[in-house]
């Protein structure tokens, strides 16, 4: 179902980052870890990538408002995003996508994530302790440094909160780590630590291109099932 919905607010929550809240009409509903095509009206500017994109949703399913965020590229849809002000009108069509969460919570869920792919994520994992679901719970979120890492302070809080879940940021840039927290890039040693069976967990991976597909080659290496492997891609645009 196409419908507009209302800009509410825009925020900085990373370098390079920044979150859009809009309108929920009442009649929207949505499974935590799915999207929607967002298309401009009217835009001030356009060019060959066109006017429409896919965001999935930060927020849960529960929340009044619909929250996105994104990387700020260069390009003329996140000029316009960028610009675009309070109250203007973009057309919502969706939702989509199936990268959910597994229903047997006997298996783990492990997220292997990097930057903004971090998007479905959050809103699956805040809608599993929301709902007191009783699935354990890891994530291992990778970014260069704490400072493009969106969304950091509600994962941590998510973790302090919920014993089921537990929160690894990796920092692939060097420099004054913080307790918790890993350097350099996910790799056999970092999984092994961190998880005690490597073959029982659904895996969830979730970033750019290349790093879903080296992290998959990866997980099939070490003893992952191939079966329990799901995948969401985000290419820069």
């Amino acid at each position: 179902m196409i419908q507009n919905v209302r800009l509410l607010k825009k925020a900085v929550i990373a370098n390079d980052t920044m979150a859009f809240y809009w309108e929920k009409p009442a009649d929207f509903k949505y499974i935590a870890g799915q999207n929607g095509n967002f298309t401009l009206i009217n835009p001030s500017e356009t060019d060959e990538k066109g006017n429409i994109r896919t965001f999935s949703f930060v927020g849960t399913p529960y929340e009044k408002n619909l929250i996105i965020a994104t990387r700020m590229r260069n390009t003329a849809f996140k000029r316009n995003l960028k610009s675009m002000p309070i109250g203007t009108k973009i057309k919502l069509d969706g939702p989509y996508g199936d990268f959910k969460l597994h229903k047997n919570y006997l298996k783990p869920a492990v997220f292997l994530i990097g930057g903004i792919g971090i998007t479905p994520v959050l809103s699956i994992i805040a809608t599993a302790i929301h709902d007191k679901q009783p699935h354990i719970i890891t994530l291992l979120f990778s970014n260069k440094t704490p400072e493009d890492a969106p969304f950091i302070q509600k994962l941590d809080k998510l973790a302090n909160e919920n014993s089921n879940f537990t929160f690894i940021p990796v920092y692939t840039k060097t420099f004054d780590s913080k307790e918790g927290s890993e350097q350099g890039y996910i790799d056999a040693n970092m999984l092994n630590k961190y998880i005690p069976n490597i073959a029982e967990p659904i895996y969830y991976l979730s970033g750019p291109p290349e790093m879903v597909k080296s992290i998959r080659q990866l997980l099939i290496d070490i003893g992952a099932d191939e079966d329990n492997l799901r995948a969401e891609e985000f290419s820069g645009y």
